[in-house]
This record gives structure tokens, C-alpha cells and sequence, in this order.
């Protein structure tokens, strides 16, 4: 952590410390190199791997890995692939070995948040994959619930509406429409049609010890 400012440093240790504690697996990671090599002794050769749409997996490189030849990646980007058998993969997710995303947020408090539209990706993380590894840059540390909700309404969100070229208010101004307004409730904004941010969910406390491990890096990545 050497390069990250001591209030980053103690941060990080601090959000490390609550999601143990409340049962999730946590790791630190200097660079993504470190996560890469870190992700490899979590999973095993012959592995059945699914994973959500993640900027985050891409840039940091474990999308490479987790996709090589030694595992047994279930696709649902494949060329070609029909949308029947893209229902297909996301039913099989939920019986694989291991399930790879990242999260649109991590309060200091130990919680994870997410919010989905088609929800393949909340629902994984949920239910079903033995495993469920989150790889985060610190830049998605919040610290409380509060900061998450308005993390994914002012970044996340508008962010990946862009990215996945849906038209919504957010993807045009940068900004949920509720963003700034006073007393702007969770679930509260656009009614587009195409809406991504449809189901809300709060990871905190977790029946099943360490089943869910989240890997922090000392590096900005994703939204």
C-alpha cells in the first residue's frame, strides 16, 4: 500500500476487517498483477467459470485467465450465441464452480451493494455458484450504505449505460435525474424502458462463511 495515502491505507484495512467479519473472504492486492496471481490459487484447473459483464475483470486482466483453457468458461458473449442460449448460460451459472464479478460498491462497514438491471449478475452473487469471487479497485470503497446509493446513481450507473450504448437520462447528463435531490429515495429514478438500475441488493452478514471472497487492489479500476 505504499503508494496510497495513509487515510486510503486505513480504509481499506478497515473495510477488510468488517467483510471477515461478516463473513466474506477479503484480500488486498497491491496492483493487478498481485490479483491476478491471487485469483489463480482461488480457483483450480477443470473449474465450470461464469461471470457477469464486468469492466473491472477486463481491465485487471482476470477475464484472460478465467477464460484460458484451463477452466471451462461458460460464455455468454460467444460469436453467434442466440439469445435462448444466453438464458441457457445464465441458468447454468447458478450450478458452477466459481462465479467472477465486481461490485458497484464496499462500505467500510463491510457490505457489498449492487443494483442490476436484467439481474443475472445479483442473482449469482446471491445464489448458487460454489464461489463467488468480487475483484475491486479501492476506488469503489464507500463508506457507508448512503454513499453507495448515491456511488451508483452519479457513477456506476451512468457509466455503463455508455458503455453498453442504452439510451437512459443518466447515460445524457452523467447523472441519475434523482442524484441531487433532497430526500431521493433507493430505488427512485428514471422510467425508461431500458432502466439498469432495477434490483437493489445488500450483501452483509453471510450464512455461508467465506463463500463469497472479495479481492481489493490498490488501483482505480472499473466504475
Amino acid at each position: 500500500m505504499s503508494a496510497l495515502s495513509n487515510e486510503t491505507k486505513l480504509k481499506i484495512e478497515k473495510t477488510i476487517k468488517n467483510l471477515k467479519a461478516n463473513k466474506m473472504d477479503a484480500y488486498y492486492c497491491d496492483n493487478k498483477e498481485d490479483a491476478c496471481n491471487l485469483v489463480k490459487t482461488l480457483i483450480k484447473k477443470g473449474d465450470v467459470i461464469s461471470s457477469g459483464g464486468s469492466v473491472t475483470l477486463k481491465e485487471t486482466g482476470v477475464y484472460d485467465i478465467i477464460t484460458s483453457s484451463n477452466y471451462k468458461y461458460l460464455d455468454r458473449a460467444a460469436e453467434g450465441i442466440t439469445p435462448e442460449e444466453v438464458e441457457e448460460v445464465y441458468h447454468k451459472t447458478f450450478s458452477s464452480d466459481v462465479y467472477f464479478a465486481s461490485s458497484n460498491a464496499i462500505t467500510e462497514n463491510g457490505e457489498l451493494y449492487n443494483v442490476d438491471g436484467n439481474s443475472n449478475r445479483v442473482a449469482a452473487i446471491l445464489y448458487g455458484p460454489k464461489s463467488v469471487i468480487l475483484v475491486c479497485g479501492y476506488n469503489k470503497i464507500v463508506k457507508n450504505i448512503d454513499e453507495a446509493i448515491d456511488r451508483v446513481k452519479s457513477i456506476a450507473a451512468p457509466s455503463n449505460t455508455i458503455r453498453l450504448n442504452i439510451e437512459t437520462p443518466c447515460g445524457k447528463t452523467g447523472k441519475c435525474i434523482t442524484a441531487d435531490k433532497e430526500g431521493a429515495e433507493l430505488c427512485s429514478g428514471c422510467k425508461s424502458d431500458r432502466r439498469i438500475c432495477c434490483n437493489y441488493v445488500v450483501c452483509a452478514q453471510q450464512r455461508h462463511k467465506d463463500r463469497i471472497k472479495v479481492i481489493i487492489i490498490g488501483e482505480k479500476y472499473g466504475y
